[in-house]
C-alpha cells in the first residue's frame, strides 16, 4: 500500500510541475527546512486559522465549516487588505497588475 501512496505523489508532483509550466509560472519553493520552505502557505494557513476556525468556533459539523470556508476564502480574496500588496484586497492587486501588463505590451 505504500507504494500505491508513493506513486500518487509522484504524479501529482509531475501534473504540477506541468501546470505550471503550462502557466508560465515557477514554483516557490525554498530549500528543506529553510526559512522560505512554504512560507506562504503556513502564512495563508496561519491567517485562516486566526481568521476563522479558532475565532468562530465551536463548530457543529463538517457543513458549518465547509460553507464558513468557502465565505472566509471569497472574503479574503475580495475584501481582505493585504500589507503586501498595498493595502488592496488580492483580486484587486491582480486585476491593476494584469491592467499594467496588457498596457506595457500595448506600449
Amino acid at each position: 500500500m505504500l507504494q500505491r501512496l508513493v506513486e500518487l505523489a509522484q504524479y501529482v508532483s509531475i501534473r504540477y510541475g506541468e501546470r505550471l509550466i503550462e502557466a508560465g509560472a515557477a514554483a516557490s519553493v525554498g530549500s528543506v527546512a529553510d526559512s522560505y520552505d512554504n512560507a506562504m502557505a503556513e502564512a495563508l494557513n496561519g491567517s485562516f486559522k486566526a481568521e476563522l476556525i479558532e475565532h468562530h468556533g465551536p463548530w457543529r459539523d463538517a457543513d458549518q465549516i465547509e460553507r464558513a470556508v468557502v465565505q472566509w476564502v471569497g472574503w479574503y480574496n475580495t475584501e481582505r487588505l493585504h500589507s503586501a500588496l498595498n493595502y488592496l484586497p488580492p483580486e484587486e492587486f491582480e486585476t491593476q497588475h494584469h491592467r499594467s501588463q496588457a498596457t506595457k505590451n500595448t506600449a
